[in-house]
């Protein structure tokens, strides 16, 4: 057998097959669906309107302030079941929040089926618009006038 001429060693690690580099990056997405449709159907399950399945906001029981999230539980829950007047009124910004999700959740599905890296890149503006709408929805929904964002 000639010197220059050797087979390749067989124990090198060969590149994954293409279905199978696929169904890797396309893992972590499944998880996180599968992570939110069983909470989700936890809460479509066990209704948060009857008292003593969940517990109390902390804010709410000791101030009689609601936060952003007060209310987001039966927004859930009223979102599962397709009533979105009911999600509206439990809590309006959970219900943005989950539709953006779902866009978040569908650009990275996207760019993980096409091999690209899953980036979300926030820079202070978008931080400091998000942070000033969380504070805005908060302190509306607790003045007078803002009756209509109780939960």
């Amino acid at each position: 057998m000639d010197a220059d001429r050797r087979d390749p060693p067989h124990d090198l690690p060969q590149p994954p097959a293409r279905g199978t580099a696929r169904a890797a990056r396309l893992a972590a997405p499944a998880a996180a669906l599968a992570a939110v449709a069983a909470a989700f159907g936890y809460v479509g399950t066990v209704d948060p309107n009857e008292p003593g399945h969940y517990p109390v906001c902390p804010l709410l029981r000791f101030t009689g302030v609601y936060c952003p999230g007060c209310g987001g539980l039966r927004s859930a829950h009223a979102f599962i079941h397709g009533d979105l007047p009911a999600a509206l009124q439990a809590n309006a910004l959970a219900v943005v929040g989950y539709l953006a999700l779902a866009a978040l959740w569908t650009v990275w599905v996207v760019r993980a089926v096409r091999g690209r890296p899953a980036r979300l890149d926030l820079g202070p503006v978008h931080l400091w618009t998000l942070g000033g709408s969380l504070l805005v929805f908060t302190l509306v929904r607790n003045l007078p006038f803002g009756g209509w964002l109780h939960p």
